[in-house]
């Protein structure tokens, strides 16, 4: 890992974030890239009208002077950051600032008072992980020390996750992490037994050349995914919970069902998406 783009928008949830990422920095010799999307109307920035050329200016320096005192934190201190003010008006097109910057990851901060609801949906959070070619951290609290030793990623091992599956390993082989693979089994339409279980993790992991990996899947039974994976991660000390995600159709679908407001509403365990 050699680059971590976190956005900011000078609020406590950023901060989180940034907090998470300097531990990462850290750990892993990585440099930040703090960006701020202004949001400007494009016409602000090339009006030569001198009213308005004068506003978009003020409001460039007014963002830079914002960031020389954000970014002006202890914890920053041996960290290598970078500062950087895009006029993007959609987070959406961060996922371009990712790739132009070569980053590794992103990390960001979410109030997640209310739901995937607030968290996600609907959501610049939401923008982002919908549009991201790279993991993205979402990070709802603040951590002091931060890193992640045991990781879940949960699926339903359907063959749609096969390269997912393999980015997770990938980036979790770089963090060092233990990752456990987790199959929540549910009451209703996709019930299975163990035998039915079993056959489709150890199938889905030779195909993905991880069958070294089949001492590490855990077989959770719950009313819910959601519930199941929650649980799990509590009794267990996950530090952070790894998840695919459609580009499409966002957070709503983890799995081929949906994944219900609970988890991210209810649970401080960080999440960590990968697109498929």
């Amino acid at each position: 890992m050699k680059k971590i783009l976190v956005p900011v928008d000078f609020s406590e949830c950023s901060e989180h974030a940034l907090r998470v990422a300097s531990d990462l920095a850290k750990n892993y010799n990585a440099e930040i890239i703090a960006l701020h999307m202004m949001g400007m109307n494009d016409n602000v920035l090339t009006n030569t009208q001198t009213k308005e050329m004068l506003e978009g200016i003020y409001y460039i320096r007014l963002a830079k002077k914002r960031f020389e005192k954000f970014l002006n934190k202890e914890f920053l201190k041996t960290v290598k950051v970078t500062d950087s003010v895009y006029n993007y008006t959609d987070f959406s097109e961060l996922n371009k600032v990712a790739k132009e910057n070569n980053a590794d990851l992103i990390v960001m901060g979410s109030h997640g008072s209310s739901g995937l609801t607030e968290v996600f949906v609907g959501s610049n959070t939401e923008k982002v992980v919908r549009n991201s070619e790279i993991p993205v951290l979402v990070i709802k609290n603040k951590h002091d020390s931060f890193t992640i030793k045991n990781a879940v990623f949960a699926c339903d091992f359907s063959s749609e996750n096969q390269d997912v599956f393999n980015k997770a390993m990938k980036f979790y082989e770089i963090l060092n992490s233990k990752v456990t693979l987790l199959y929540i089994n549910v009451p209703g339409q996709n019930y299975r037994n163990t035998k039915e279980m079993e056959t489709l993790v150890k199938n889905f992991l030779l195909k993905t050349n991880a069958i070294h990996l089949l001492n590490h899947v855990v077989y959770y039974n719950d009313y819910t995914v959601e519930d199941g994976i929650f649980n799990f991660s509590l009794e267990n000390d996950i530090d952070a919970i790894a998840l695919p995600t459609h580009g499409r159709r966002g957070l709503a679908h983890f799995f081929s069902g949906s994944i219900s407001e609970d988890l991210v509403n209810h649970s401080d365990i960080p999440v960590i998406t990968f697109k498929i």
